[in-house]
């Protein structure tokens, strides 16, 4: 299959401005056109942290019981006390018997309200009096999660794994949560302010839950059992991420013989659904130009044309970018759309530079649309349970 698109060359990085008017909408998608890479975790070394990237890329499973008395990983972002009240969360939800996409959704949401310390409330003068970690002063909310008195007593809410259970108790009521994106689950469970705020943490909880519990942000619950490594067809991994279609790839990413192919080609029939690998907004749905500046993305195309075809880019909470190529016919979300995990997007075709039906995949990084922010789809999809069924 051969189909390099003149979207991946084309087109240079988003500009902040833009970024910044694409991402006030309803989502999730604050901060994330430069803060988000602070918060990427790295292990700092030394002899009472175990290295965190190598945690974080562990081959999933078993899924590991959080020992929250034990040697727990350290995060540039974190101090040992709030990563030891990440565990607490965890470990709440693990007793629970909550799947670990809640386990993400919860430490999301007490990073946004607490930074995951236990805070007192300088308005509570009670609070003050009992172990504490900060004090906040927004109006009388306490603790990791924020909670006011409907919550529960001043000491309950000041108790870790107190606010986790009650957090958790909410967040199981919420319809369809495992498949809502993580920022209008942690609203309807919080009625924060600030309903937008939460998705800028899903990545690096994501890494949290992977690195303290054994890879279990790549898992999905199917069945009632997690499984690693099978968020497809739908099916959305703990980190909030799926396959766009099942397939092998075939052609890889920059290869010795195509160096400029800036992502990976999935094989599949003509017509299978294409799903968005991730909620998030779309930045682009349309004909891509061919090399003679056409835009006939209704027929097949042939190699050497050039263009994506009918394609579509999204923008991810974290400054991702993804890229579907190669459309049979009009993409079925438009510019400035929200879009879910697992949302029907299009159909695989064979339009623009292109030999045969298959999809086209790219991902990007920092809000780069052009060739200089492309990564290899492969690992990244992998190490998010949603891998591409294929050798790198």
């Amino acid at each position: 299959m051969n189909d390099v698109g003149n979207a991946g060359t084309r087109r240079g990085p988003l500009r902040l401005g833009v970024v910044a008017a694409v991402l006030t909408g309803m989502l999730l998608l604050l901060c994330c056109t430069g803060g988000t890479a602070a918060f990427f975790l790295t292990g700092l070394g030394g002899d009472d942290a175990e290295n965190v990237d190598a945690l974080a890329r562990t081959e999933c499973g078993p899924v590991r019981a959080v020992n929250i008395a034990g040697k727990l990983p350290r995060f540039t972002e974190y101090g040992d006390t709030q990563i030891r009240n990440a565990a607490i969360i965890i470990k709440v939800g693990q007793d629970m018997g909550v799947p670990s996409r809640g386990w993400v959704i919860a430490l999301a949401t007490a990073m946004q309200e607490s930074a995951l310390r236990n805070l007192a409330n300088s308005g509570v003068p009670a609070s003050l009096a009992l172990p504490h970690e900060g004090a906040g002063a927004d109006h009388d909310s306490l603790g990791l999660f924020q909670q006011r008195p409907g919550w529960g007593t001043v000491a309950e809410r000041l108790t870790p794994a107190y606010a986790a259970r009650k957090f958790y108790e909410k967040l199981v009521k919420v319809e369809d949560w495992q498949r809502r994106p993580l920022t209008a689950v942690a609203q309807r469970v919080q009625v924060s302010a600030y309903p937008d705020a939460y998705a800028k943490h899903e990545e690096v909880a994501s890494r949290i839950v992977d690195a303290l519990a054994g890879g279990a942000a790549r898992t999905v619950e199917i069945n009632g059992k997690a499984m690693c490594n099978a968020a497809e067809r739908g099916q959305i991994a703990a980190s909030g991420w799926t396959a766009p279609i099942p397939g092998g790839v075939g052609s890889g990413f920059r290869t010795a013989s195509r160096p400029s192919h800036n992502g990976v080609d999935i094989g599949a029939a003509k017509g299978t659904e294409i799903r968005a690998a991730a909620t998030g907004r779309v930045l682009v749905s349309t004909c891509d130009e061919d090399h003679r500046g056409r835009q006939d993305c209704n027929v097949d195309g042939f190699p050497g044309k050039g263009g994506c075809g009918w394609f579509v880019d999204l923008l991810h909470a974290g400054g991702y970018i993804t890229r579907y190529c190669h459309m049979v016919v009009q993409p079925f979300v438009k510019k400035d759309q929200i879009v879910t995990a697992g949302q029907v997007i299009g159909k695989v075709g064979s339009s623009g530079n292109s030999s045969g039906p298959h999809l086209h995949f790219e991902v990007h990084l920092r809000n780069n649309r052009s060739a200089s922010g492309a990564v290899n789809p492969v690992p990244f999809m992998r190490e998010r349970g949603a891998p591409l069924r294929a050798a790198e």
